[in-house]
């Protein structure tokens, strides 16, 4: 089985996918033509560098084994392989939302397991 993977995203967003039974991306993903997602080595970073100091946000976590061919690990900042999915995504991939506070010293992430 695939590892979980990550999206970052502004709750009110979120609550927008739940009202709409589907996540179709934030503008930065709607702009690439994908959602973008991390993996647990990955979201931290991509909290530092995408998300600095912004508060209101939640974690969701993917199962990327329901995703099907539309995922594909693809090479972003040092080459590393990031999740992309090229499809909306559906709310039964998702394992769990939580919230993504804002602390003194970053993002206080919760204990990544499902």
């Amino acid at each position: 089985m695939e590892s979980t993977i990550f999206k970052i995203c502004p709750s009110a967003l979120w609550l927008q996918a739940e009202l709409d039974g589907v996540f179709t991306g934030a503008p930065v993903d709607i702009a690439d033509g994908f959602i973008h997602f991390s993996t647990a080595e990955q979201v931290a970073e991509t909290a530092k560098k995408h998300f600095g100091g912004q508060d209101d946000l939640v974690l969701v976590a993917v199962d990327p084994g329901k995703l099907g061919e539309p995922l594909r690990y693809e090479p972003s900042r040092s080459g590393a392989l990031f999740p992309h999915l090229y499809a909306p995504l559906r709310l039964d991939a998702v394992l769990w939302v939580r919230p993504l506070p804002l602390g003194p010293d970053g993002h206080e992430f919760p204990d990544l397991a499902p």
